[in-house]
């Protein structure tokens, strides 16, 4: 047991880069995935709680022919759903001077106001202090959205009769004589602006659609769309008994309800059972026999611009994370599986010793899965950390969109767990493998060094025309770069999905900015990929390069004995590092429009033949960028190789 545990400790002294290697790696990709991830659970989760904490109306029921609803067609709701889960009123949206200017304003004339509104409530911004309470008080939108707001204490005139022509004419029709004679006895009504609120309903800060736009429009969950409707500029709560008494009822009935449904549990950001309970309640409410012939409409939660959009930015952001996710946790695993194969395989020796004192196999590779599994504890640690900050910095950028509800408390773990335990299964069946594949040869051939990969003509040779162009350092690079496939290729194709994730976040940086893609929260997300995959282009190159440089400690040592300079001993390795660096580049670009392809089209939103042309250039600078950082890294390491160590070793 001694003997083991001084095998593990030496193991861990000795290869404590490869540790760290495995640990950036996990924390990077397995930080940025779950992050972006986590991010959209918990919007999912603040959206949901927003939705229980104010009663958001699940929908409302609308009147279609002006007559407005009965009090026993009310009450029938009422029975149904309770009495704090039904408020009435009326909404409509109309052009008022608001502060000597024209505007499109949505009239909410509520019949429970302010502190008697239970379903839909409102949050209260700001107050006048004092108020006479010979005025009436009306409520105004906060201003954090395309909602201009209208200043505490501005007074509003209400003509309901041009109020009610507006109206009439949005139907197709107008007043009667009968009609114009009663309201040519109604005074215009002033209202005040006494508090600012942000309801539930609205806070995209994109507008809310206008019911000018008719019933049969569909809102639509993107920018571009929402800009080509009409929306209203201001939003005023008014209480109903606001109204004048001669039309109060009759002229301006109650003509909305505002329904909460019972099972607040139900809703968890428009899941699939949400759907299918909004859909019966609603077929419920239509056969009520109190209701038979009603015409009225319903509109729900679908319908809302403030809900359906911020369910469907965030459905967007988890399909970016969701196909970027294949390409980082495939370059994880690559670079484990290789770290990890290369390490058992230096071990030879000591798998050879501890096999002859008589440990059984599954011990002797218990070590390297202990190994493996502590780079990958560590890095799972830090990964959720990054996840955390990842996920609230997305969650604070969406602020930019929507005025966003406040962030949920309940953790949000899922997606991480799902990506570091793939990560552990993949690290943990290649150090399985790799472990018994070397266990199971006999100890007499482990003793021995494994004998080295014979050289061959490479196919520049067979092209003398270009070989014999090239001087010495040259050649030899090529034949060093192709003699170990394995690794040539393992390092190409690392490269290749590095280079693909920078492209995809250039891609949709591009999108932003120079295609009218204004949306600060996709930006924030093309940033973030960006970065981490430069980061990831990092540590792949550092930790493939560190891994060659170690194998080859008597091969350098070698060139040193010989007389070569620092400079010339360095630019043996980074040669070749360049060169692999380089044709991963360029079998990037494939691959990279396969993913451009894939994230635009789970966004539904831009073409990989709209992608800027600079975009294809830029992205090689940024891989190279890092590899220049990561040589510069490595350069001490190779100067500082100890020459009388390294040709002692057996290789």
């Amino acid at each position: 047991m001694r003997t083991y545990l001084k095998t593990l400790v030496r193991m861990f002294e000795k290869h404590f880069t490869r540790l760290l290697s495995i640990i950036f790696m996990v924390v990077i990709s397995v930080g940025f995935v779950a992050g972006i991830g986590s991010a959209v659970d918990k919007i999912n989760y603040s959206l949901t709680d927003y939705y229980r904490a104010q009663n958001v109306g699940d929908f409302i029921l609308k009147s279609k022919d002006g007559s407005g609803f009965s009090e026993e067609q009310i009450s029938a709701v009422r029975e149904r759903y309770g009495e704090d889960n039904v408020n009435t009123g009326m909404s409509l949206d109309v052009n008022l001077d608001v502060g000597g200017e024209e505007q499109l304003v949505r009239l909410y004339f509520l019949s429970d106001f302010g502190d008697r509104q239970t379903v839909n409530k409102q949050t209260v911004r700001a107050a006048l202090p004092d108020l006479d309470g010979d005025k009436t008080v009306a409520y105004a939108e906060e201003s954090d959205n395309k909602i201009k707001g209208v200043p505490l204490g501005t007074e509003i005139e209400l003509d309901f009769k041009d109020i009610l022509e507006q109206t009439a004419e949005e139907n197709g029709g107008e007043l009667s004589p009968l009609i114009l004679a009663m309201l040519s006895r109604v005074e215009p009504v002033k209202v005040t602006v006494g508090k600012t609120v942000l309801s539930p309903l609205t806070f995209g800060v994109d507008g809310e659609a206008s019911y000018k736009n008719g019933e049969d429009v569909e809102i639509p969950d993107n920018i571009q769309d929402v800009n080509k409707l009409i929306t209203v500029q201001n939003i005023l709560y008014i209480p109903y008994d606001a109204v004048p008494k001669i039309m109060n009822k009759r002229l301006l009935p109650e003509g909305d309800m505002y329904v909460a449904l019972d099972n607040r549990d139900v809703f968890e950001a428009f899941g699939n059972d949400y759907k299918k309970y909004i859909d019966n309640e609603e077929t419920a409410v239509a056969a009520l026999s109190e209701l038979d012939g009603a015409e009225f409409r319903a509109i729900t939660l679908y319908d809302n611009y403030s809900f359906n959009a911020l369910k469907s930015y965030g459905d967007k952001v988890r399909g970016i994370c969701i196909v970027l996710m294949v390409a980082f946790l495939f370059v994880t695993a690559l670079v484990v599986l290789s770290t990890m194969t290369r390490l058992i395989d230096e071990e030879r020796s000591q798998v050879a010793c501890l096999s002859t004192l008589g440990y059984p196999a599954w011990k002797v590779v218990f070590k390297y899965v202990l190994f493996a599994m502590i780079g990958c504890g560590i890095g799972g640690a830090g990964a959720y950390l990054v996840d955390l900050g990842v996920a609230r910095l997305l969650y604070v950028v969406f602020n930019y969109s929507f005025t966003m509800p406040p962030m949920s408390m309940r953790v949000a773990l899922w997606f991480y767990l799902a990506v570091f335990f793939g990560i552990v299964l993949v690290t943990l069946a290649a150090t399985v493998i790799s472990g018994l594949k070397l266990t199971s040869d006999k100890p007499a051939n482990l003793l021995r060094p494994k004998v080295p990969k014979a050289g061959r003509k490479v196919f520049l040779e067979r092209i003398p025309f270009v070989w014999n162009l090239l001087s010495f350092k040259y050649k030899s690079t090529m034949r060093n770069v192709l003699r170990y496939r394995s690794r040539f290729f393992m390092t190409v194709a690392s490269v290749a999905l590095s280079t693909a994730l920078v492209l995809a976040g250039l891609a949709l940086l591009d999108l932003c900015l120079f295609h009218g893609i204004n949306s600060p929260s996709v930006m924030a997300v093309a940033l973030v990929v960006v970065v981490f995959a430069g980061l990831l282009t990092a540590v792949v190159v550092y930790t493939l390069t560190n891994i060659n440089i170690s194998e080859r400690n008597r091969e350098i040592a070698t060139l040193m004995v010989l007389g070569y300079h620092d400079k010339e001993v360095t630019g043996y390795m980074y040669r070749e590092v360049y060169i692999d660096t380089v044709v991963g580049i360029i079998f990037g670009y494939p691959l990279s429009a396969l993913l451009i392809w894939g994230v635009f089209s789970v966004m539904g939103m831009g073409t990989l033949g709209g992608v800027s042309w600079f975009v294809w250039l830029v992205a090689p600078f940024v891989v190279l960028l890092f590899t220049f950082l990561v040589t510069i890294m490595l350069r001490h390491k190779i100067v500082k190789i100890d020459m009388n160590e390294s040709l002692k070793a057996v290789e």
